[in-house]
């Protein structure tokens, strides 16, 4: 795809400086920019690099003078990052917005979809499934019964959504998330062997959530496991039965919360973090990567370490830990020189 400097002014509401027809085909980094590309500048920093670089185009904020000559075309707006991320976004619009049903696919007889519908080849839609308008599900896709989908909803190849789930508008789930899996649900019996308490419970996403690649969310075993409107989930994370994670949260990857947890609105927790079962967390709480939560966490805590602490209180104590070798040797060498003075006594 090709875009004109003036087409993409028309997007973003800027101003053309430099030869408006010239065109670009993909995006570069400032410092990294050739012929036929499209870049940003928004960190001062990086200013040497308007001079030299090679791109085609330059987005640039409206107060950027240039002290010498420049031969990139330049787009002036408020904001360049803003308007550069507004252009990403557009572009991803264009890129995904396939249309139709490719061969091979199954879609059952009682499945339903609006408008500006795309299946992937090799994709799975089950009985009584409803999807709304411009949803796109790649390839290898594996929509089961009874699963409800919003609109404008990205499905991408590979993610798998069991039974019953339900899907709002405007998410985003990429290839391998597999979202209404079985909760981890065992009893023991006299014999010391496991029995499988049945998981009959749904997942619920509300609005503009975003799913990361590979991971993973279960059903609940009664009720819903739910993820509020604006989660953001990075890759590889597990979301166990019937935990609830509040609007607006962002998780990063690798961390695990265990089942009936509820977390609160507006949480940024770290990679790596693990949450234990059956506790409430706040709103607004701040979780520095690889802690450990083992109790409930009031609004507006930051938390650090296993098991975590007050954040100011780790870094405080961390201090001391870092000492402990030399505190020993203070200590000991105190104890000898008593018990010195004492033998002399």
């Amino acid at each position: 795809m090709k875009f004109t400097a003036t087409q993409i002014a028309g997007i973003l509401e800027g101003e053309v400086e430099g030869n408006p027809q010239i065109a670009v085909h993909k995006l570069s980094k400032i410092e990294e920019g050739e012929q036929g590309s499209l870049t940003f500048l928004a960190n001062p920093k990086y200013t040497s690099y308007i001079y030299s670089t090679k791109a085609s185009i330059t987005i640039v904020n409206k107060d950027f003078v240039p002290e010498q000559s420049v031969s990139t075309t330049l787009i002036k707006v408020e904001d360049a990052y803003k308007s550069f991320s507004k252009l990403l976004e557009y572009y991803n619009q264009v890129k995904n917005n396939k249309i139709g049903v490719e061969n091979p696919c199954y879609i059952s007889e009682t499945a339903k979809y609006g408008e500006g519908f795309y299946l992937g080849a090799f994709a799975y839609l089950g009985d009584n499934v409803k999807i709304g308008d411009n949803v796109k599900i790649y390839p290898n896709a594996y929509i089961g019964d009874n699963v409800s989908i919003g609109n404008n909803v990205i499905v991408f190849a590979g993610a798998k959504i069991y039974s019953e789930t339900i899907i709002g508008n405007n998410c985003v789930i990429h290839g391998g998330a597999i979202i209404g899996a079985d909760g981890f649900g065992f009893t023991p019996n006299s014999n010391g062997e496991y029995s499988k308490v049945p998981q009959t419970g749904n997942v619920i996403i509300e609005d503009n959530v975003d799913i990361g690649a590979g991971t993973t969310i279960d059903r609940a075993t009664l009720g819903s496991t739910i993820l509020r409107k604006g989660v953001k989930l990075d890759n590889q994370i597990q979301i166990a039965h019937n935990v609830e994670i509040g609007e607006h949260t962002a998780i990063a990857a690798q961390t695990g919360v265990a089942g009936s947890t509820k977390i609160g609105k507006n949480c940024l927790i770290g990679g790596q973090v693990g949450i234990v079962g059956h506790i409430t967390i706040g709103d607004r709480v701040r979780i520095q990567a690889q802690s450990g939560i083992g109790r409930n966490v009031k609004d507006d805590e930051a938390l650090q370490g296993s098991p975590a602490l007050n954040y100011g209180d780790f870094n405080k104590s961390y201090v001391h830990f870092k000492n402990l070798p030399k505190l020993a040797s203070q200590i000991s060498n105190i104890e000898k020189r008593v018990e010195g003075e004492q033998t002399k006594q």
